[in-house]
Protein backbone atom coordinates (compact mmCIF):
# COMPACT_ATOMS: atom_id res chain seq x y z
CA UNK A 1 0.00 0.00 0.00
CA UNK A 2 0.96 3.39 -1.12
CA UNK A 3 0.28 6.68 0.75
CA UNK A 4 -0.50 9.10 -2.02
CA UNK A 5 -2.03 12.86 -1.54
CA UNK A 6 -3.54 14.80 -4.50
CA UNK A 7 -2.78 18.39 -4.24
CA UNK A 8 -5.84 20.33 -5.45
CA UNK A 9 -9.45 19.37 -5.10
CA UNK A 10 -11.24 20.54 -8.67
CA UNK A 11 -12.64 18.32 -10.53
CA UNK A 12 -10.05 16.65 -12.04
CA UNK A 13 -8.10 16.21 -8.11
CA UNK A 14 -11.37 15.00 -7.37
CA UNK A 15 -11.98 12.46 -10.21
CA UNK A 16 -8.57 10.64 -9.46
CA UNK A 17 -9.22 10.50 -5.76
CA UNK A 18 -12.27 8.37 -6.91
CA UNK A 19 -10.50 6.07 -9.54
CA UNK A 20 -7.67 5.61 -7.46
CA UNK A 21 -10.15 4.64 -4.55
CA UNK A 22 -11.84 2.27 -6.65
CA UNK A 23 -8.68 0.56 -7.54
CA UNK A 24 -7.91 0.27 -4.00
CA UNK A 25 -4.52 -0.28 -2.52
CA UNK A 26 -3.77 2.84 -1.55
CA UNK A 27 -4.31 5.57 1.12
CA UNK A 28 -5.65 8.39 -0.01
CA UNK A 29 -5.45 11.97 0.67
CA UNK A 30 -7.08 14.60 -1.10
CA UNK A 31 -5.73 18.52 -0.01
CA UNK A 32 -7.66 21.50 -0.66
CA UNK A 33 -5.85 24.72 -0.66
CA UNK A 34 -8.22 25.64 2.57
CA UNK A 35 -9.11 24.25 5.64
CA UNK A 36 -12.75 25.38 4.81
CA UNK A 37 -13.16 24.28 1.39
CA UNK A 38 -12.10 21.28 2.74
CA UNK A 39 -14.11 20.97 5.54
CA UNK A 40 -17.52 21.70 2.91
CA UNK A 41 -15.89 18.81 1.03
CA UNK A 42 -15.87 16.46 3.61
CA UNK A 43 -19.11 17.71 5.19
CA UNK A 44 -20.94 17.34 1.67
CA UNK A 45 -19.32 13.78 1.19
CA UNK A 46 -19.15 15.23 -2.23
CA UNK A 47 -17.07 17.68 -4.16
CA UNK A 48 -20.74 20.00 -4.79
CA UNK A 49 -18.84 22.84 -6.17
CA UNK A 50 -16.41 21.06 -9.43
CA UNK A 51 -17.82 17.48 -9.46
CA UNK A 52 -21.25 16.99 -8.08
CA UNK A 53 -22.93 14.07 -7.77
CA UNK A 54 -20.02 11.81 -7.25
CA UNK A 55 -20.15 10.52 -3.56
CA UNK A 56 -16.36 10.73 -2.12
CA UNK A 57 -15.84 7.59 0.17
CA UNK A 58 -15.31 8.20 3.51
CA UNK A 59 -11.84 6.66 3.68
CA UNK A 60 -10.73 8.98 1.15
CA UNK A 61 -9.29 11.58 3.45
CA UNK A 62 -10.17 15.23 2.82
CA UNK A 63 -7.85 18.06 4.26
CA UNK A 64 -6.40 21.74 4.42
CA UNK A 65 -3.76 20.94 6.39
CA UNK A 66 0.00 21.48 4.32
CA UNK A 67 1.31 18.64 6.54
CA UNK A 68 -0.57 16.25 4.30
CA UNK A 69 1.79 16.74 1.42
CA UNK A 70 4.85 15.57 3.63
CA UNK A 71 3.03 12.14 5.10
CA UNK A 72 3.14 11.02 0.51
CA UNK A 73 5.07 8.32 -0.88
CA UNK A 74 3.55 9.54 -4.04
CA UNK A 75 2.63 13.14 -4.75
CA UNK A 76 0.20 13.97 -7.55
CA UNK A 77 0.09 17.78 -8.37
CA UNK A 78 -3.73 19.01 -9.78
CA UNK A 79 -3.10 22.77 -8.57
CA UNK A 80 -3.80 25.11 -11.31
CA UNK A 81 -0.75 26.57 -13.43
CA UNK A 82 -1.57 30.24 -11.90
CA UNK A 83 -0.62 28.69 -8.25
CA UNK A 84 1.76 26.16 -8.48
CA UNK A 85 4.02 28.14 -7.56
CA UNK A 86 2.59 29.90 -4.34
CA UNK A 87 1.27 26.40 -3.53
CA UNK A 88 4.55 24.33 -3.77
CA UNK A 89 6.30 27.35 -1.97
CA UNK A 90 4.11 26.90 1.06
CA UNK A 91 3.99 23.16 1.01
CA UNK A 92 7.81 23.16 0.47
CA UNK A 93 8.79 22.57 4.53
CA UNK A 94 7.02 19.75 4.77
CA UNK A 95 8.20 17.80 1.47
CA UNK A 96 11.11 15.61 1.77
CA UNK A 97 13.97 13.28 0.44
CA UNK A 98 12.32 10.01 -1.02
CA UNK A 99 8.81 11.14 -2.09
CA UNK A 100 7.75 11.30 -6.15
CA UNK A 101 6.08 13.99 -7.45
CA UNK A 102 3.83 13.36 -10.22
CA UNK A 103 2.29 17.13 -11.87
CA UNK A 104 -1.11 16.43 -13.69
CA UNK A 105 -2.08 19.83 -14.46
CA UNK A 106 -1.94 20.46 -18.23
CA UNK A 107 -0.34 24.24 -18.55
CA UNK A 108 2.69 26.45 -18.35
CA UNK A 109 3.62 29.66 -15.93
CA UNK A 110 2.97 32.69 -18.62
CA UNK A 111 5.52 34.75 -16.44
CA UNK A 112 8.81 32.62 -16.34
CA UNK A 113 7.73 30.40 -19.81
CA UNK A 114 8.24 27.21 -17.48
CA UNK A 115 6.95 23.94 -17.90
CA UNK A 116 4.91 22.65 -14.15
CA UNK A 117 7.70 20.06 -13.64
CA UNK A 118 10.25 23.02 -13.82
CA UNK A 119 8.01 25.35 -11.44
CA UNK A 120 7.66 22.62 -9.03
CA UNK A 121 11.71 21.89 -8.83
CA UNK A 122 12.55 25.46 -8.87
CA UNK A 123 10.55 26.10 -5.78
CA UNK A 124 12.20 22.76 -3.89
CA UNK A 125 15.83 23.88 -5.23
CA UNK A 126 15.29 27.24 -2.97
CA UNK A 127 15.72 24.78 -0.04
CA UNK A 128 18.26 22.25 -1.38
CA UNK A 129 15.44 19.59 -2.26
CA UNK A 130 16.13 17.55 -5.15
CA UNK A 131 13.23 15.02 -5.97
CA UNK A 132 11.87 12.85 -8.92
CA UNK A 133 9.13 15.06 -10.58
CA UNK A 134 7.46 13.81 -13.88
CA UNK A 135 4.30 14.25 -15.68
CA UNK A 136 0.91 12.79 -16.36
CA UNK A 137 -1.19 13.46 -19.23
CA UNK A 138 -3.52 12.39 -21.67
CA UNK A 139 -7.06 12.53 -23.08
CA UNK A 140 -9.38 12.46 -19.64
CA UNK A 141 -12.19 14.14 -18.93
CA UNK A 142 -12.65 14.57 -15.37
CA UNK A 143 -16.18 13.56 -15.71
CA UNK A 144 -15.37 10.28 -17.75
CA UNK A 145 -12.86 9.47 -15.29
CA UNK A 146 -15.31 9.88 -12.06
CA UNK A 147 -17.45 7.71 -14.00
CA UNK A 148 -15.09 5.10 -14.44
CA UNK A 149 -15.38 5.16 -18.14
CA UNK A 150 -11.72 3.61 -19.76
CA UNK A 151 -9.30 5.78 -19.81
CA UNK A 152 -5.51 5.72 -21.43
CA UNK A 153 -3.14 8.13 -20.46
CA UNK A 154 1.36 8.90 -20.43
CA UNK A 155 3.52 9.21 -17.44
CA UNK A 156 6.80 10.35 -17.95
CA UNK A 157 9.82 10.65 -15.76
CA UNK A 158 13.45 10.55 -17.09
CA UNK A 159 13.67 7.67 -14.85
CA UNK A 160 12.04 5.05 -16.67
CA UNK A 161 12.32 2.78 -13.38
CA UNK A 162 9.99 5.69 -11.56
CA UNK A 163 7.45 5.86 -14.69
CA UNK A 164 7.36 2.06 -14.28
CA UNK A 165 6.48 2.34 -10.59
CA UNK A 166 3.97 5.07 -10.99
CA UNK A 167 2.16 2.62 -13.95
CA UNK A 168 2.02 0.05 -11.89
CA UNK A 169 0.42 1.90 -8.67
CA UNK A 170 -2.14 3.86 -10.75
CA UNK A 171 -3.21 1.40 -13.32
CA UNK A 172 -6.65 -0.17 -13.02
CA UNK A 173 -9.11 -1.47 -15.24
CA UNK A 174 -10.59 1.84 -15.74
CA UNK A 175 -6.92 3.64 -16.25
CA UNK A 176 -3.99 2.27 -18.73
CA UNK A 177 -1.32 4.13 -18.39
CA UNK A 178 1.64 3.86 -20.51
CA UNK A 179 4.92 5.34 -19.58
CA UNK A 180 7.63 7.35 -21.68
CA UNK A 181 11.09 9.45 -20.61
CA UNK A 182 9.49 12.42 -22.20
CA UNK A 183 8.37 14.53 -19.48
CA UNK A 184 9.21 17.51 -22.01
CA UNK A 185 7.10 16.08 -24.82
CA UNK A 186 4.34 15.18 -22.21
CA UNK A 187 4.32 18.23 -20.19
CA UNK A 188 4.27 20.57 -23.70
CA UNK A 189 1.52 18.55 -25.32
CA UNK A 190 -0.79 18.45 -22.63
CA UNK A 191 -0.52 22.39 -22.06
CA UNK A 192 -0.45 23.56 -25.67
CA UNK A 193 -3.25 21.53 -26.88
CA UNK A 194 -5.77 23.99 -24.68
CA UNK A 195 -4.68 26.85 -27.18
CA UNK A 196 -5.89 25.28 -30.47
CA UNK A 197 -8.82 23.93 -29.02
CA UNK A 198 -9.46 27.22 -27.68
CA UNK A 199 -8.98 27.93 -31.41
CA UNK A 200 -11.75 24.72 -32.38
CA UNK A 201 -13.97 26.82 -29.87
CA UNK A 202 -13.62 29.87 -32.03
CA UNK A 203 -14.43 27.98 -35.29
CA UNK A 204 -17.45 26.31 -33.51
CA UNK A 205 -18.68 29.34 -32.48
CA UNK A 206 -18.72 31.52 -35.26
CA UNK A 207 -20.11 28.76 -37.23
CA UNK A 208 -17.43 26.76 -38.95
CA UNK A 209 -18.16 23.13 -39.48
CA UNK A 210 -16.55 19.77 -39.98
CA UNK A 211 -13.71 21.01 -42.68
CA UNK A 212 -12.47 23.75 -41.05
CA UNK A 213 -11.91 21.95 -37.54
CA UNK A 214 -10.63 19.28 -39.31
CA UNK A 215 -8.25 21.81 -40.88
CA UNK A 216 -7.41 23.51 -37.28
CA UNK A 217 -6.51 20.71 -35.70
CA UNK A 218 -4.08 19.14 -38.01
CA UNK A 219 -1.87 22.14 -38.26
CA UNK A 220 -2.55 22.66 -34.62
CA UNK A 221 -0.77 20.24 -34.10
CA UNK A 222 2.28 20.78 -36.51
CA UNK A 223 2.89 23.66 -34.88
CA UNK A 224 2.31 22.38 -31.46
CA UNK A 225 4.85 19.59 -32.47
CA UNK A 226 7.43 22.72 -34.35
CA UNK A 227 7.50 23.69 -30.40
CA UNK A 228 8.05 20.91 -28.06
CA UNK A 229 11.28 19.48 -30.42
CA UNK A 230 12.69 23.09 -29.70
CA UNK A 231 12.05 22.61 -26.28
CA UNK A 232 13.71 19.24 -26.31
CA UNK A 233 10.70 17.17 -26.89
CA UNK A 234 10.32 14.13 -29.36
CA UNK A 235 8.42 14.36 -32.12
CA UNK A 236 6.76 10.31 -31.45
CA UNK A 237 5.63 11.91 -28.31
CA UNK A 238 3.28 14.54 -29.75
CA UNK A 239 1.71 11.94 -32.31
CA UNK A 240 0.59 9.89 -29.08
CA UNK A 241 -1.76 9.79 -26.11
CA UNK A 242 -0.10 13.24 -24.84
CA UNK A 243 -0.56 14.76 -27.78
CA UNK A 244 -2.69 14.05 -30.67
CA UNK A 245 -4.84 11.89 -28.61
CA UNK A 246 -5.29 14.96 -26.36
CA UNK A 247 -5.63 17.49 -28.29
CA UNK A 248 -8.17 15.65 -30.35
CA UNK A 249 -10.72 15.33 -27.24
CA UNK A 250 -10.34 18.67 -26.09
CA UNK A 251 -10.59 20.61 -29.45
CA UNK A 252 -14.15 18.46 -30.14
CA UNK A 253 -15.63 16.79 -26.79
CA UNK A 254 -18.48 19.21 -25.94
CA UNK A 255 -16.55 18.75 -21.85
CA UNK A 256 -13.86 21.00 -22.63
CA UNK A 257 -13.64 23.62 -20.94
CA UNK A 258 -10.94 25.59 -23.60
CA UNK A 259 -13.35 24.65 -26.27
CA UNK A 260 -16.15 26.30 -24.53
CA UNK A 261 -14.33 29.59 -23.93
CA UNK A 262 -13.23 29.66 -27.46
CA UNK A 263 -17.34 28.83 -28.68
CA UNK A 264 -18.17 31.72 -26.46
CA UNK A 265 -15.35 34.22 -27.86
CA UNK A 266 -16.25 33.28 -31.27
CA UNK A 267 -20.16 34.29 -30.42
CA UNK A 268 -19.32 37.72 -29.50
CA UNK A 269 -18.51 37.55 -25.62
CA UNK A 270 -15.79 39.31 -23.80
CA UNK A 271 -13.54 37.24 -22.47
CA UNK A 272 -13.63 38.05 -19.16
CA UNK A 273 -17.01 37.87 -19.02
CA UNK A 274 -16.62 34.06 -20.57
CA UNK A 275 -14.09 33.25 -17.65
CA UNK A 276 -16.35 34.34 -14.64
CA UNK A 277 -18.87 32.33 -16.34
CA UNK A 278 -16.67 28.81 -15.41
CA UNK A 279 -17.83 29.16 -12.03
CA UNK A 280 -14.06 29.06 -10.31
CA UNK A 281 -13.37 26.93 -13.01
CA UNK A 282 -9.57 27.11 -14.73
CA UNK A 283 -9.09 27.33 -18.82
CA UNK A 284 -5.42 27.18 -18.71
CA UNK A 285 -5.27 27.51 -22.72
CA UNK A 286 -5.70 31.16 -21.84
CA UNK A 287 -2.29 31.39 -19.79
CA UNK A 288 -0.63 28.87 -22.34
CA UNK A 289 -1.37 31.00 -24.91
CA UNK A 290 1.06 34.31 -23.76
CA UNK A 291 3.69 31.33 -22.56
CA UNK A 292 3.95 29.84 -25.88
CA UNK A 293 4.46 32.49 -28.21
CA UNK A 294 6.75 33.72 -25.38
CA UNK A 295 8.75 30.56 -26.31
CA UNK A 296 8.50 30.68 -29.66
CA UNK A 297 9.48 33.96 -30.28
CA UNK A 298 12.60 32.43 -27.85
CA UNK A 299 13.25 29.84 -30.47
CA UNK A 300 12.17 31.36 -33.63
CA UNK A 301 8.78 28.92 -34.07
CA UNK A 302 6.37 29.79 -36.22
CA UNK A 303 2.84 29.71 -34.33
CA UNK A 304 0.30 31.21 -36.45
CA UNK A 305 -3.09 29.77 -34.84
CA UNK A 306 -1.46 30.74 -31.01
CA UNK A 307 -0.65 34.17 -32.46
CA UNK A 308 -4.25 34.89 -33.66
CA UNK A 309 -5.09 33.53 -30.01
CA UNK A 310 -3.46 35.81 -28.71
CA UNK A 311 -4.83 38.53 -30.59
CA UNK A 312 -8.31 37.33 -29.68
CA UNK A 313 -7.64 37.18 -26.15
CA UNK A 314 -5.33 39.90 -25.73
CA UNK A 315 -6.25 42.35 -28.13
CA UNK A 316 -10.12 41.73 -28.72
CA UNK A 317 -9.75 40.92 -32.44
CA UNK A 318 -12.46 39.79 -34.64
CA UNK A 319 -12.56 36.32 -34.69
CA UNK A 320 -13.72 36.00 -37.97
CA UNK A 321 -10.91 38.34 -38.86
CA UNK A 322 -8.64 36.28 -37.22
CA UNK A 323 -9.66 33.35 -39.33
CA UNK A 324 -9.55 35.09 -42.52
CA UNK A 325 -5.98 36.08 -41.96
CA UNK A 326 -5.11 32.43 -41.34
CA UNK A 327 -6.72 31.48 -44.33
CA UNK A 328 -4.84 34.17 -46.56
CA UNK A 329 -1.36 33.43 -45.29
CA UNK A 330 0.98 32.92 -48.00
CA UNK A 331 1.09 29.57 -49.24
CA UNK A 332 3.77 26.77 -48.49
CA UNK A 333 4.25 23.25 -48.65
CA UNK A 334 3.03 20.73 -46.30
CA UNK A 335 6.16 19.29 -44.20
Amino acid sequence: MSRITILGSGAWGTALALLLDRRGGHQLTLWAHSEELAREIAEAGENRLFLPGFPLPEQVRVTGDTAAAGEAEIVVSVVPSEFMRATFTRLRPHLHTGQIIVSATKGMEDRSLLRMSQVIAACLAETGLTLPIGAFSGPSFALEVAQGQPTAITVAFEDAAIAARIQAELSSETLRLYTSTDVIGVEMGGALKNVIAIAAGVADGVGLRHNSIAALITRGIAEITRLAVACGGRRETLAGLSGVGDLVLTCTGSLSRNRTVGQELGRGRKLPEVLAGLGGKVAEGVLTTRAALGLARRYGIEMPITEQMELILDEGKEPREAIRDLMLRPGREER
